[in-house]
């Protein structure tokens, strides 16, 4: 398909989208030749069913789901649902904004391939999903504290893991740095030739 007969289709289907989908409120927006649609948390479900069922999309496939994490602002994670239809190659991103203490509904009876998605944004984020079979950690252990991909989350972590050879096993305990933290100066190595460096004055004056 040609780039322009590309963009008439994209185009074809935002008015498609906005004549069909009359169940909810919603913000459509074009961006790089992909539709993405804004929708509130609590029509998620529906929205992916009727993108799933309804001919005129045939969205089969959920490529992926994640989530972005702004911590300033009042909703602070944005879900992001990637669905594919295979038969008509086309793309369309469902995102919603959801707060931190606010719970979504599974999405796992429409797209079982949503189950490990899911326990990743649970895992990661902290997002808890309603009526989701198996809502635990996948990518972390288990006593793991916080979730990793939070912006407010210490890059050092909390624990961290190491084998003791007395005790013969793998022990947690709260993260220790051996080495502080140094400032580097970024200057290149040339302009950096300009400073006098500690112990320098001393060698001059032996010079002289």
């Amino acid at each position: 398909m040609s780039q322009r007969k590309h963009d008439k289709f994209i185009l074809e289907m935002k008015d498609l989208i906005k004549s069909l989908m009359t169940f909810c409120k919603f913000r459509i927006f074009i961006l790089n030749n992909e539709i993405s649609i804004f929708i509130q948390d609590k029509d998620i479900p529906k929205t992916l069913m009727f993108f799933k069922d309804n001919p005129s999309f045939n969205m089969h496939t959920l490529v992926d789901f994640t989530a972005v994490d702004y911590p300033n602002e009042e909703k602070r994670f944005l879900l992001i649902y990637n669905l594919l239809s295979v038969s008509k190659n086309f793309r369309i991103k469902i995102k919603s904004w959801v707060g931190v203490d606010k719970p979504v509904s599974s999405v796992t009876e429409i797209f079982p391939c949503a189950n490990w998605y899911e326990r990743e944004a649970w895992d990661l984020f902290g997002i808890r999903f309603i009526g989701h079979p198996d809502l635990r950690r996948i990518l972390t252990d288990y006593d793991f504290v916080g979730h990793p991909l939070r912006k407010d989350f210490p890059l050092t972590g909390f624990t961290q893991v190491k084998f003791d050879d007395e005790l013969g096993k793998v022990i947690s305990e709260p993260v220790k740095l051996e080495q502080e933290y140094r400032n580097f100066d970024n200057l290149s190595p040339w302009e950096g030739m300009s400073k006098i460096l500690p112990g320098d004055e001393k060698s001059e004056k032996l010079d002289d």
